[in-house]
């Protein structure tokens, strides 16, 4: 009874907002798509765009359909500009659980009394969204502490709204035209994946340890620590963080902080995840981002992270660096070496469409030029050229767009490039000239170390084993020669006895 009311509401809510008349026309089966046509046009959509309404629709219909319009707005290799501008404004914002549910959650959790966890818990939360809120607390240590808590009973509500997308997913691959190409089955269990990472705070936990490592020690960028003695799947723990919002001008003026050299960091902070670690945080919106009194960021909210191998950051960097020298060709070559566009696209055809994308975009000042725009662009382009866009450069275009919207609202005139290429030549010399290669040497030593002393042994082995596989395809041949001459033996034998039989 649940699963109906909840269709009925689904149902009720496209209708309301004008949904169905836009979604006939993509409609493959030409009666359905007039059985569409025919439904009447409620007048509350009339004027309204068809984006906004429906932004309007997801928020309605609740904070799991909320954050899968936040995840589509990030997907333009889906979704035409328009749709993902205004699903990019969905605010994933609700109004806080009880305070006593809170700490049953926590207690539960924990196995222990909210007094003996912690010496100060305030019940009010100081942060609410859709999956969990947050309160303020301390230690019987005296660390100040922020502690985030997954809504109780969130996961049946979360499963029945994730089984109802998988159903309209595979509505919207068999009925629309571009339903295969969208691959909405793909993109529902993608975004499954997604909800269920956020829903176990250990791996945020995990996540905020890492970046915490590879900035240990940063003149840029603060991570607060984790106390993992106090966090489970449904609470996490972590050091209380005073700062200033970033999105706070005025009061980081006030404060004397560089504005400009704040608005570097950023950039900088942003090429040393992707390059040096390979692991950034993919969710650094104003809303997860601090100032510190001393002129350093705060990162917040750890439960989005990206990666990218070795192979991933090798071909980013020479598709960077060949945007910027104009070298289209080479982005082009580089895209089909990487794996991102099947192996059979033509290279003239590809740089031709890159060189479409790019060249209005490189008419502009250099330092009004965004790295995140040119990625989206690519992206869409990509649609004519069937490209998987693999989800972790999905989530380094939003994180860059993010970067760069940040930086230039600390700073109009900051020139990206020429904050980036300086980074990304160094790195690209170091992972390609002679100081890779003997690192690359060192680095591998151990297991040359014990390959070395074997290796006549094992080539003996592999002679060896060569030896006795020619040996047996031999054997093999000589005993198929042997079956066909039985075989024409016993054929003569049977016709030689049958000219007697028959003389």
């Amino acid at each position: 009874m649940k699963w109906f009311t909840r269709i009925r509401t689904i149902c009720r809510t496209v209708y309301r907002h004008g949904l169905i008349e836009p979604a006939a026309a993509h409609v493959r089966q030409g009666w359905l798509r007039m059985l569409l046509n025919a439904v009447p046009r409620p007048d509350a959509a009339a004027g309204t765009p068809v984006p906004v309404r429906l932004r309007q629709a997801l928020e309605e219909l609740g904070p799991i359909f909320v954050k899968f319009g936040q995840v589509l707005s990030t997907r333009p290799d889906l979704i035409p500009p328009a749709y993902a501008a205004e699903l990019a404004k969905l605010q994933d914002k609700v109004p806080p659980f009880d305070a006593d549910l809170s700490r049953r959650q926590i207690e539960a959790a924990l196995g222990r009394p909210i007094g003996e966890l912690y010496a100060e818990f305030e019940t009010e939360p100081v942060a609410s969204a859709s999956v969990a809120q947050v309160h303020k607390g301390r230690l019987k240590s005296g660390e100040a502490v922020a502690v985030k808590v997954l809504r109780p009973n969130i996961q049946p509500v979360i499963e029945q709204d994730l089984a109802l997308m998988r159903l309209g997913a595979g509505i919207v691959e068999k009925l629309f035209a571009d339903g295969k190409r969208l691959k909405p089955r793909e993109v529902v269990a993608e975004f499954d994946k997604y909800l269920h990472d956020e829903l176990d705070l250990m791996r945020e936990a995990a996540n905020a340890s890492q970046l915490g490592r590879n900035f240990a020690g940063s003149d840029m960028l603060i991570v607060p620590k984790v106390f993992y003695d106090y966090c489970s799947r449904d609470v996490l723990t972590i050091e209380w963080m005073d700062g200033t919002p970033v999105g706070d001008i005025a009061a980081l003026r006030e404060k004397g902080i560089d504005l400009k050299q704040l608005s570097r960091y950023g950039v900088e902070i942003f090429f040393t995840q992707v390059f040096r670690n390979g692991f950034f945080h993919a969710d650094m919106h104003p809303g997860n981002i601090l100032v510190a009194d001393d002129g350093r960021y705060i990162a917040l909210d750890f439960g989005i992270v990206g990666s990218l191998t070795d192979y991933d950051k090798r071909y980013l960097a020479i598709n960077f660096l060949a945007f910027f020298n104009r070298d289209y060709h080479r982005v082009a070559t580089a895209h089909i070496e990487s794996g991102w566009v099947p192996p059979d696209t033509r290279a003239e055809e590809l740089e031709a469409a890159v060189r479409a994308v790019c060249e209005p975009i490189f008419n502009k000042p250099i330092s009004e030029i965004s790295f995140g725009m040119v990625l989206m662009r690519l992206f869409e382009t990509s649609r004519r050229f069937n490209v998987e866009i693999q989800p972790q450069l999905v989530l380094l275009q939003k994180t860059l767009l993010n970067i760069e919207g940040l930086g230039r609202q600390l700073d109009p005139d900051l020139d990206l490039w020429a904050t980036a290429k300086p980074f990304l030549t160094k790195w690209m010399n170091e992972q390609v000239g002679p100081k890779a290669f003997f690192e690359s040497l060192k680095h591998e030593a151990p297991d040359w170390a014990q390959i070395l002393p074997a290796l006549p042994r094992k080539l003996n082995a592999l002679v060896d084993e060569t030896r006795q596989q020619e040996m047996r395809d031999a054997y093999i041949h000589l005993v198929k020669i042997q079956q066909r001459q039985s075989l024409w033996l016993a054929v003569i034998a049977m016709a030689l006895v049958l000219l007697l039989l028959f003389k």
